[in-house]
Formats: C-alpha cells, structure tokens, sequence
C-alpha cells in the first residue's frame, strides 16, 4: 500500500453516518455432520455420538460471553451454520434464539436462518425450526442429478432435494438453496438444464457455487491422481456467465459472484460480512468482527470440537484469537468482502472504517490500469468490480493493494 495522508478522523465502525448502531450478525457454528463430503473444507466433523444437552449448554455460555461485550446492541440476524444445523433439536435452536432475544434488541423482522440438508429426518424437523423461530432455511441441495449427488458424496437422493425444498417453501417465509456446477464433464447445455428445473423450485434466492478442488479434502487427493478431471479455466468462466444469464433473465440477477435473489431478497446476514459490518461468531472455529469504541477485534474460537467443548466448560468460552486489527488490515478485508458485491464498496465506508480515503491508500496509476482494463468502476460515491474483474477478482485485488 502507498504511504498515507494525514488521517481524518473516524467514526466508530459500528455507527452510521447520524450515530446511530448498525445491527450485529450472530453466527452460531454446528461442528457435526453425517458424512463429510469429499469437497468440503469447512469446520465440520463425523462423531459417533453427540451430548446435545453439554453442547447446547456450551453455546449458550458463549453467547453469553460475547454477549458481555455487546450486550444491547441491535441485532439484525441469526446464522446457524455448520457442518449440519439442521442436526440439532429444534428444542437447541429454540434455547439459542431466546437466549440471543434476551441479550440483544432484535426486532420482530430479524432474519434466522439456519442450513439444512436435504435428508428425511432433518426434513421432518423442519416444521419445529419454524416453530422455534427460524423464518429462512438454507438448503444443501448441491445438484438436481443423481449421478452428480453420487460424486459429490452427498448422502441424499434428488426426490429428497426436492422433497425438501418444497417442504421449506411451505413452512418458512424465505427459503433459498445450494448448487454446485463446474462438475466434470458438465457444459453448457447440461447446465442450462438443470438451472431450468432448479428455477421450477427455487424462491427468491439461489447459490451457485463454482466446484474447487481444496486442499486437505478428498478431492484434492483423487484431483491430484487422475481420477477426474474439472472443466477448463475457459469453459469454468462460461459456466459462470451461462449461470448469471440464466437467473437474471428469470429475476434472480446476482448480487455477490454466487449468490442471486429478487429485489430485496438478499441474505441480509451475509450482507453484514460482505460490507464489513459486525458480527459475533459462536462455536468451534467460529470468526468475528467486533468495533468496541475506536477498535476493531478479528476473533476465532477453538476450532477442535472438543477443544471448544473444554474450553468453554472451564472459561465460559473458547476464544483462540482475539486480535486488532490495524486501519491498513480493515481497508484490506473491506475491499476484499465488498468488492464480491455487485453494489461494491462505498467510498464514504472506507473513510469511516480507517480514517483516510481510498486514494490515500493505493496506487493511483494501479486503479487506472484496472478501471482501463475494464475490471473496476470507480465514481464519487463507489469502487466496484465489473463481471469481468469478478470473474478475477484474487488477480484484482492483487493489483489494486500491491
């Protein structure tokens, strides 16, 4: 980054631009899963056997801990995430939800979504995560193809998928689900088919996720032997683009490079993360973000389920990390969450969360090349990426902060 100006002084990153707080996320991380699946590189364990009532216990002691510090606030959503949420009891969900109610203001129109696999059991649980208060379900369909469900080691059938989704529409206001294209051997046509009948299902939001081979996963292994083969960089970014032809001609534009909804039917939790708002993060390997006065915390809990497990059982939580972070870190991961947004990054943002401008931060001759190459827009009021610069954005982001 460039030397800086003098700074201007900065509004706490937690207020608006008239003072008044921004509304919190809450994440609360469900480590377990049935399987763990051959692409998946989140926090997420398969365990013979779980103590429902110690966990739930254990959150709650945690929510209580980040509670101490921001007790009060608003609180605009509930994310449960995982490995598999939708493995807890309704009756866990419920104790999380009315605990979190107790702590902070949340209004009658707070979002809390909780994910959900598409299995037979889970499904059937449903309706008591409605009646416990979860109003969005998020769903791990992942595919509408049986052969691509069988590769992707997904433990459900395409009749449960949809079984699922159809059961969510009923039972929740909003409701969105999961699609992983880029399979081998999947082109343009094939895509074309299945987003046809995934639009035949789909509410007001959909995620299409781009397969990447992570390392540490089972793929990456099989991948690295020859067992199969990804589609090309080439034909990657075709399907990239035939999928957001697709969901926009039929009223689902996207809003972040894999996410797409109707016209306010984003995920607003998801939204506190990519324009770097404040959010509390619960549970093993859980992160968050947190302005307390002038200072913005960076903090993790114990990712080992166990370990959390311990941690929080003796100190009231688990928290491994619990860092400031410096204005220079915060405009880094502000353009590195906003600029996956359509909307990009506010200028005036940038000027409240660290002090200074965007120009005082980076290269000018770099951002001109960028916004010549067709890859940014930058105007009075926004920095944004284009398709083209979304499709790159690791090679953006590279260029704009060297």
């Amino acid at each position: 980054m460039k030397p800086s100006s003098p700074a201007v002084t900065a509004m706490p990153v937690h207020a608006s631009r008239d003072g008044s707080e921004r509304a919190l996320g809450l994440y609360i991380h469900w480590p377990f899963c049935l399987a763990k699946c051959p692409y998946c590189d989140f926090n997420s364990h398969v365990r013979d056997g779980v103590d429902e009532t110690r966990w739930r216990s254990a959150l709650l002691a945690e929510l209580d801990h980040y509670a101490s510090l921001t007790g009060g606030r608003p609180l605009g959503s509930i994310f449960f995430g995982g490995g598999t949420p939708s493995l807890m009891s309704p009756d866990t969900v419920a104790a999380l939800i009315a605990r979190a109610r107790q702590h902070w203001v949340a209004g009658e129109d707070i979002e809390i979504t909780l994910e959900a696999n598409p299995g037979a059991a889970e499904t059937e649980a449903f309706a008591g995560f409605a009646d416990a208060g979860v109003n969005r379900l998020s769903i791990g369909v992942q595919s509408l193809n049986e052969d691509a469900l069988e590769f992707l080691g997904r433990v459900h059938g395409r009749g449960e998928a949809i079984a699922a989704v159809e059961r969510a529409a009923a039972l929740v206001p909003r409701y969105s689900f999961d699609l992983i294209y880029a399979r081998p051997g999947q082109d343009e046509a094939a895509l074309r088919v299945e987003l046809a009948e995934a639009l035949d299902l789909a509410g007001s939001h959909l995620s299409l996720y781009q397969l990447t081979i992570e390392p540490g996963t089972a793929f990456h292994t099989a991948h690295r032997l020859g067992e199969f083969k990804t589609p090309e960089e080439e034909l990657g970014a075709r399907l990239y683009e035939v999928a957001n032809e697709v969901l926009c001609a039929a009223g689902l534009p996207a809003y972040e490079i894999s996410n797409h909804a109707r016209p306010g039917e984003a995920s607003r939790h998801n939204l506190t993360y990519w324009r770097y708002g404040d959010y509390i993060g619960v549970g093993p390997g859980a992160h968050g973000r947190l302005s307390l006065g002038e200072t913005k915390l960076a903090t993790r809990q114990r990712r080992l389920p166990e370990a959390w497990l311990a941690a929080v059982e003796a100190e009231g939580h688990a928290s491994e990390e619990r860092n400031e972070l410096s204005a220079a870190e915060r405009l880094e991961e502000m353009l590195l969450m906003g600029l996956r947004l359509n909307e990009g990054v506010a200028l005036d943002a940038i000027v409240r969360e660290t002090g200074r401008a965007l120009g005082d931060w980076i290269d000018g001759a770099s951002l001109a090349r960028l916004v010549e190459g067709g890859f940014l827009t930058h105007d009075n009021d926004r920095l944004r990426t284009t398709p083209a610069g979304r499709l790159r954005l690791d090679a953006v982001l590279a260029a704009l902060l060297a």
